[in-house]
């Protein structure tokens, strides 16, 4: 694990609670992968599922941790990203509070301030989601 939950926010700019990742598992120039616990509690948990919502955050969050774990490691501030597209966002589940998903977000180009990423969403195994973005860096 690289950044645990208790450290999280040193690389996001999202605060609680809309904190949609709760742990860093691997990160280098290309992809990241992150894992979040499903609570009840979460903003973005109905009626015991996580929304579609949720899912796209998630995917966002992780593309965010990689990027500020990545600047971070080079003594840079840490940027904000806005989502400015999302292409075939496919949804074949929701997860449920109590389950656990693990996300892993590939960047497949970066052109100045815009990143173009990939992201799935996995749980118990299985893809339940998955997107292209378009993310643009606030420098």
């Amino acid at each position: 694990m690289i950044i645990s939950e208790e450290n999280i926010l040193s690389l996001i700019p999202q605060r609680p609670p809309f904190v949609m990742v709760d742990q860093l598992v691997s990160c280098d120039e290309i992809s990241s992968n992150t894992t979040l616990l499903i609570k009840e509690e979460n903003v973005l948990v109905f009626n015991g599922e996580f929304s579609e919502a949720g899912l796209i955050e998630n995917i966002a969050q992780t593309a965010a941790a990689g990027l500020g774990y990545m600047t971070q490691r080079s003594g840079q501030p840490i940027l904000t990203g806005y989502i400015a597209a999302i292409k075939n966002l496919e949804v074949f589940a929701l997860p449920e509070a109590g389950d656990v998903i693990t996300t892993n977000v590939s960047i497949e180009t970066q052109i100045f301030e815009v990143i173009l990423i990939t992201g799935s969403i996995r749980c118990k195994g299985e893809v339940i989601a998955k997107c292209e973005m378009k993310i643009f860096i606030k420098k």
